[in-house]
């Protein structure tokens, strides 16, 4: 089992999850954190972290694209250690539907 970052964490970019990971296996993109999948070690700790409720464990239900959607990303994004403040329009977005389509962005963030 592995944790995976959803499409709920797009456009609002929490990172209250990095701070309590103890394999440091958040990377960062422009718009949305993504878990890499194989250094994950199930903990746990980050999900109840999420303002957002975007981290979820890849045994839910149609959770396979998401598990490829981190791997992909986490092997072309930094690392984050640090949290940071969220995107400006988090509270906005938090809940929003359609936000892989309307906000995703491929590009890296800073890492930290």
């Amino acid at each position: 089992m592995t944790y995976v970052v959803t499409d709920n964490c797009i456009a609002c970019k929490y990172t209250d999850c990095v701070e309590v990971c103890p394999v440091d296996c958040f990377y960062e993109g422009e718009n949305m954190l993504v878990i890499h999948p194989d250094e994950c070690i199930d903990c746990g700790v980050c999900e109840p972290e999420c303002p957002a409720d975007a981290i979820r464990p890849d045994t839910e239900p149609d959770m396979e694209k998401w598990v490829e959607f981190n791997r992909k990303y986490s092997e072309a994004w930094p690392v984050i250690i640090t949290r940071k403040d969220p995107l400006p329009e988090a509270e906005d977005r938090d809940g929003e539907t359609g936000k892989l389509e309307k906000y995703f962005s491929e590009t890296p963030g800073q890492g930290g």
